[in-house]
């Protein structure tokens, strides 16, 4: 399940696969027609000689042009696109590129172009003047001007498309976007049999006669994904724990130590290949679980907007904007246990992203790159009073108010204008104070483990 789920990601983010696929309905469209026209339809279709009245010079003649313009227009589209995919990782950073290629859009679009063609290939080849034994598929002729006019559509919205999609705002909510789908999805419930909401850092379990064997990586690559519940039955079925060495997002080394089994004896064959496939790892990251990717994603947008080149101070507070909106999603939601367990019996100890390291790669490299940019460190502050009225956990308030005292100390270095120093001043006395309040939203929650 595991691989199969790597390869739709893999399929996903590929130019060739979506628009192959409407390569192929529009064959077997074009074919159906075909045969539909062979039966005799065109005594019935002669009723309506203006729009199925055309004979066999005439349609080869349209479908021939047709053919030729939907050919430049694919030529004119992937011009585009790579144009649009330069920019942006110049702009922004390659990061993101992974995105444009994923984009539905652009990959439908690429197929209409591409289907239209096949389509008037596949009908071009049918047409016989009366010499050659007179055969005009004019049901098919038909529906080839009417995809050809679709096909004018399709490149008309492709281009709003694309002058939307590379606007700073529409890149960043769009990576936005998918790192919250992320969030919601891996962090809304536990993994295995969570005991407690406040499980230590060191869990007990018994280590009688058993040792710690570890188990190399057999590749180079970041850890993409695991599949968490195959884990569990595995450590389930072989009575052992599993402990992973490294994380998701995290670069593995080949022949390093991926993950640890607590066994007797050592391991068997069987036993390491069933480990090793329930980790994917690949040349890249992907969002899929890794929701610390996206974060990144969009503080590299922040610190390309912040650098001496460029400084633009819009871009860099669009992204301060959506990384809080990631993080007040993560804010009031129980992240689950690095300890799992199946059965009562402690069956994987985990790698798995925290509070405090996402507030961390959220804020502290643009926090630092910013120096003495007021709007930029306001708008820090307004991120961590927001992140501090939906959280009552004491553990994340404490990791906020370390980068409240984080922004006092590099405000107090680097703004020399005291009438700024004094904005920030009265701003950080808003965010203690916020920090030191109950928050409403979360009264009577409790405090949420980490």
């Amino acid at each position: 399940m595991n691989r199969l789920k790597h390869l739709w990601s893999v399929l996903r983010s590929n130019f060739w696969f979506m628009p192959s696929l409407i390569v192929v309905v529009s064959i077997a469209f074009a074919v159906t027609l075909i045969e539909v026209d062979s039966t005799g339809i065109d005594r019935w279709l002669a009723r309506w000689p203006r729009l199925f009245g055309a004979g066999a010079e005439g349609a080869r003649g349209m479908m021939s042009t047709i053919a030729g313009s939907m050919m430049t227009v694919v030529g004119v589209t992937f011009s585009m696109i790579l144009v649009v995919l330069a920019l942006a990782s110049s702009q922004y950073t390659s990061r993101i590129l992974r995105n444009f290629m994923r984009s539905r859009v652009t990959q439908i679009v690429l197929g209409i172009f591409a289907g239209i063609f096949t389509y008037c290939l596949i009908v071009l080849r049918t047409i016989r003047s009366a010499d050659e034994g007179g055969f005009v598929p004019t049901l098919a002729v038909f529906f080839g001007l009417v995809l050809a006019l679709g096909g004018v559509g399709a490149l008309m919205f492709f281009i709003h498309h694309i002058a939307s999609s590379i606007q700073a705002s529409s890149i960043v909510a769009s990576v936005a976007q998918e790192t919250i789908a992320t969030v919601d999805r891996l962090f809304p419930k536990n993994l295995g049999q969570v005991p407690s909401e406040d499980d230590d850092d060191e869990a007990p379990f018994s280590q009688t006669k058993r040792t710690w064997y570890a188990v190399p990586a057999r590749r180079n690559g970041y850890i993409q994904g695991v599949n968490n519940t195959a884990l569990l039955i595995l450590a389930r079925d072989r009575k052992t724990v599993v402990r992973m060495e490294r994380g998701i997002g995290e670069f593995i080394v080949q022949d390093t130590t991926l993950a640890s089994l607590a066994l007797e004896e050592p391991p068997d064959q069987e036993t390491v290949d069933a480990l090793l496939a329930t980790f994917t790892i690949s040349r890249y990251r992907t969002v899929e679980q890794d929701a610390a990717f996206g974060i990144r994603q969009i503080v590299d947008i922040a610190l390309k907007a912040l650098s001496p080149g460029i400084i633009d101070t819009t871009t860099a507070v669009t992204c301060v904007d959506y990384l809080t909106v990631i993080m007040a999603r993560i804010a009031p939601r129980q992240i689950p246990s690095s300890y799992r367990y199946e059965d009562g019996e402690l069956g994987v100890i985990a790698r798995g992203a925290s509070f405090e390291r996402l507030l961390a790669e959220s804020f502290d490299q643009i926090r630092r790159i910013a120096q003495g940019d007021i709007v930029i460190l306001s708008r820090l502050l307004d991120a961590i009073q927001t992140l501090a009225s939906l959280t009552a956990s004491q553990h994340r308030r404490g990791a906020l108010r370390a980068q409240t005292q984080w922004i006092a100390e590099m405000a107090e270095r680097a703004i020399e204008s005291p009438h700024d120093l004094a904005r920030i001043h009265a701003q950080l006395a808003r965010v203690r104070e916020a920090l030191e309040a109950e928050p409403a939203s979360c009264t009577g929650q409790g405090v949420m483990s980490l």
